[in-house]
């Protein structure tokens, strides 16, 4: 269910949404895609057994925010080759399946729709393509666009974040996260924007550092919903 926003606020100008487990279920197939692929990237690059090249992942997940800042930082891995790499997902089109409520309930949003995703463009573009969601979409903004001074920002990043909102024009009491991830959330709160928390695909836990820290909502939340129609709700206070 979803709870209600503060009274006082007008109806958002910008909506931001990540991806992965917010506009599809991406527990099902794509993380555990995912999570081997880069289990086997780490093993191949830095030379591992399968067991320290999981514990090497998700350490640097919950310390960076993503596996690739930490792969960076520490190992000098270019990030163009590890997005390729890791994002390949032969098949991918045929898991994922568009729902009309949602494709209906993105279109009467009031105010510019924005994907922002810690996922790269190609893969990014692939899905939002077979869920039938890219003409719903005025941006996307994937993790090789999230740059401050040549260094890569991704989020939770509140720094990319505040630029990010500048570059739009917009002021964050006026955009939105809608979000499955607590962090991410966290810190767009830090910078003023409203938060929503989607909690459809939880049950799907994926494998590694994602599963966990998703259970209970902290109260700066302005919303947790299941259905993406329940954010017209927003600014009616």
């Amino acid at each position: 269910m979803a709870r209600p926003v503060p009274a006082g606020r007008g109806a958002p100008r910008l909506w931001l949404f990540d991806l992965d487990n917010t506009l599809h279920d991406a527990g099902r197939w794509a993380f555990p895609e995912l999570h081997e692929a880069m289990g086997r990237y780490v093993q191949t690059h830095l030379a591992l057994p399968a067991e320290q090249a999981g514990a090497l992942s998700e350490r640097y997940w919950l310390r960076y925010g993503a596996t690739l800042l930490g792969l960076m930082r520490h190992h000098g891995v270019r990030p163009a080759h590890f997005l390729h790499e890791t994002h390949r997902l032969p098949g991918l089109e045929d898991e994922l399946r568009s729902h009309r409520p949602d494709l209906a309930a993105l279109a009467r949003l009031r105010g510019r729709r924005v994907l922002l995703t810690n996922a790269p463009r190609d893969y990014a573009m692939r899905v939002l393509q077979a869920l039938r969601m890219a003409p719903l979409f005025d941006a996307v903004i994937a993790i090789e666009d999230m740059r401050l001074f040549g260094q890569l920002r991704p989020k939770p990043d509140a720094r990319m974040l505040r630029a990010l909102l500048v570059r739009l024009g917009c002021a964050p009491q006026d955009a939105v996260l809608v979000e499955d991830t607590l962090g991410h959330l966290r810190s767009a709160r830090r910078v003023g924007l409203r938060t929503v928390w989607m909690q459809r695909w939880l049950r799907h836990a994926s494998p590694g550092p994602r599963a966990r820290g998703n259970s209970v909502a902290p109260r700066w939340l302005d919303q947790r919903t299941r259905q993406l129609r329940t954010l017209t709700r927003l600014g009616r206070g």
